[in-house]
């Protein structure tokens, strides 16, 4: 193995993502090199990017809603074999890289690994049994991402959960507040009926999506351990669930 195999990009997509990105951009400083794909912002976030050594790449805002259709081109532009995807309000701890360098090295390494990111919800991160796990490092030659929200890569080749402790993870910075939820809410259930409009959905599945979910979130997830917040968190869940199948049964009637 030839030192190039053992150096990591970091890529950021950003679209007006000054709020957290200074600290994002202090987290990743010590990797190898640091791709910014920015949507057009029309804040300060470039000029942030370039001050702390970032390469810059633009993708057209056009009028795409979420970052999705720039992440292949995003991750097409790092000039390293390996990249770690990172989201502009995500913190990546010392131990995380620490982690991504040693596995690496390994002979038997795969070809990506899903990365544990903590979240945070209403003030304070979220307490579940498991972490939501993303796929975000991966080799980048043959990798795509599907321009579709919440999509993981096509990876070429053997994928993994990267399970080494509680602090080798991602800090999910956004705490968004109910009103922010709600439009995100619609927006991400729009793009999600796209995707799901074949689906034969109909009164069994706005009964049963929803109630499995909740469960799933407040119970298995361990939600309920946040109190009031759990609650919250597993409710609105469950909501999600009801507002992406109405949409799609909407869809399958006005067609």
């Amino acid at each position: 193995m030839n030192e190039a195999d053992n150096r990591i990009s970091v890529v950021i997509n950003t679209y007006n993502a000054r709020q957290h990105l200074a600290k994002v951009l202090e987290s990743v400083k010590d990797f190898d090199e640091v791709v910014v794909c920015d949507m057009e912002s029309t804040d300060d976030t470039v000029q942030i990017a370039e001050s702390y050594g970032a390469r810059v790449v633009t993708f057209p805002k056009a009028n795409h809603k979420s970052a999705e259709p720039a992440r292949t081109f995003a991750i097409q532009s790092a000039s390293n074999k390996w990249v770690l995807v990172v989201d502009a309000d995500e913190i990546v701890t010392p131990e995380l890289r620490e982690v991504l360098y040693q596995k690496i090295a390994s002979p038997d390494c795969p070809a990506g690994y899903y990365i544990p990111r903590q979240n945070m919800f209403m003030g304070m991160f979220v307490r579940d049994f498991h972490y939501d796990f993303q796929l975000r490092f991966f080799i980048r030659e043959g990798t795509e991402w599907p321009p579709y929200v919440h999509t993981f890569p096509k990876v070429q080749g053997r994928i993994e959960k990267l399970k080494t402790g509680k602090q080798a993870r991602l800090l999910h910075l956004m705490d968004e507040t109910m009103h922010e939820y709600m439009e995100k809410m619609n927006q991400y259930t729009d793009n999600e009926v796209e995707k799901k409009a074949g689906r034969g959905y109909g009164l069994w599945a706005l009964l049963w999506r929803p109630v499995w979910r909740f469960f799933k979130k407040y119970v298995m997830d361990g939600s309920f351990r946040m109190g009031t917040r759990g609650f919250i968190r597993a409710m609105l869940a469950a909501y999600y669930q009801f507002v992406l199948v109405s949409k799609i049964i909407e869809k399958r009637y006005r067609d």
